[in-house]
């Protein structure tokens, strides 16, 4: 008989994604001094319960190619790079996570790496290598961002591209000790055309595709995934499904982090539009081309109207649409990434908040909604990190774990 082992769950890093309050700090406070928003949300960080954030960056909006007000959300640059981040910022911010009890699990850019316009290319390029620098300045091991889609080749040659232009990044964190975590959002909204999947890192098949070719280059190791189950439902997926996709082809170990955000499908618009079907009179396009005022191009989201985010614990208990894949099983995702993929405490859960209807730049009255989902991912984090544990005691025993549970590819 095996020896008995200890209960000893592993639970998991809850932080939180400072998008989710983008005006924290008023946007003339900060264009005038660019590290006071990373301050503000430090303190604001622990006030809603958590030690740890996923720091916001974004390109100025007076300098990106895509105008504020196409933009679904107000741009997060909480980690202003309009000048370098020097040694004495770095030391500011320090001071300031180090007074809170704060610390930034990466720093995020989400952005499209692959964009066919060489000058905007070059922008968002050049605007990563900073924030790979921020993230070196303030001893943060990883970046998270987009692999992004050039629409103007299909996905055979956006493999090529992958190589030939995200490559050279990759070699660009290696340089640097960092990891480059790819967030798996398909971004149908992020151009007017009828392009569904505008980045190519959305799906398992995807991400091993992408890392043997980082693999090959010798810079596998720092292509790794960020996992986000609301794109899973997104595209009718699960998240122990994916995960088993991931081990049954030796690549479980690519997720190595979470964004906690969930998805609620609409059954209706479902039977409607169908899952990634092309919706009509959006309102972005007319007469074959983008129209002209450019705060309509944020219609092109329209194209995933047959769903909306989650903020984990907003969404009613609702087995049923587990079992149909339509809204995220949290307990099961976070046994799934146990027992299938064999992650533990060392692992950021990152709640980011994308639930429209509480998308409120009031941070008093936003700080109770986070607070309350925060207080749940962590609760349903340690509820399956016991039942872990507690089938591993089981086991160790000789005693069997009751019932059936929900297991790959069957519902």
């Amino acid at each position: 008989m095996s020896e008995t082992i200890e209960f000893k769950p592993e639970y998991m890093k809850v932080g939180v994604l400072t998008a989710a309050l983008q005006e924290l700090t008023p946007r003339d406070v900060r264009d005038a001094d660019p590290d006071r928003a990373i301050e503000d949300w430090a303190n604001y960080t622990r006030r809603i319960g958590v030690d740890r954030m996923q720091l916001s960056a974004a390109i100025h909006p007076t300098l990106t190619d895509v105008p504020p007000e196409a933009l679904l959300d107000p741009v997060a640059n909480h980690l202003d790079l309009r000048e370098p981040f020097s040694a004495a910022r770095a030391s500011r911010v320090e001071s300031a996570l180090r007074q809170a009890g704060v610390t930034i699990s990466e720093i995020g850019y989400f952005d499209n790496m692959l964009v066919p316009n060489p000058g905007a290319r070059k922008l968002k390029h050049e605007f990563m290598e900073g924030v790979m620098d921020a993230a070196v300045a303030l001893n943060v091991k990883a970046v998270c961002g987009f692999v992004g889609k050039d629409v103007t080749l299909d996905m055979d040659q956006n493999l090529c591209a992958f190589g030939q232009v995200i490559v050279p990044m990759l070699g660009k964190a290696k340089e640097r000790g960092l990891v480059y975590r790819v967030e798996q959002c398909p971004m149908p909204g992020w151009n007017t055309t009828d392009s569904w999947v505008n980045n190519i890192g959305y799906v398992p098949g995807a991400w091993i595709k992408l890392h043997q070719i980082a693999e090959k280059a010798g810079v596998g190791d720092q292509f790794r995934i960020t996992y986000d189950p609301s794109h899973a439902i997104l595209m009718g997926q699960n998240t122990r499904d994916v995960f088993q996709v991931l081990k049954d082809a030796g690549y479980e170990f690519l997720i190595d982090a979470f964004h906690v955000k969930g998805q609620v499908i609409d059954p209706r618009a479902i039977a409607e539009w169908g899952y990634q079907g092309q919706t009509m009179g959006r309102g972005d396009r007319a007469d074959g081309k983008p129209v002209e005022d450019a705060s309509q191009h944020v219609n092109a989201w329209k194209k995933m109207g047959y769903c909306q985010h989650e903020l984990p614990g907003t969404a009613r208990h609702d087995p049923l649409a587990y079992l149909q894949n339509r809204t995220v099983d949290w307990l099961d995702h976070q046994l799934a990434a146990r027992e299938v993929l064999g992650l533990g405490g060392d692992t950021d859960l990152v709640v980011e908040h994308e639930y429209t209807p509480a998308r409120i730049q009031d941070p008093e009255k936003l700080l109770p909604i986070l607070q309350g989902s925060v207080s749940y991912v962590r609760s349903i984090d340690r509820a399956a990190a016991d039942m872990f544990a507690l089938h591993q005691v089981l086991g160790s025993q000789g005693i069997p774990v009751q019932g059936i549970g929900r297991s790959a590819y069957r519902d």
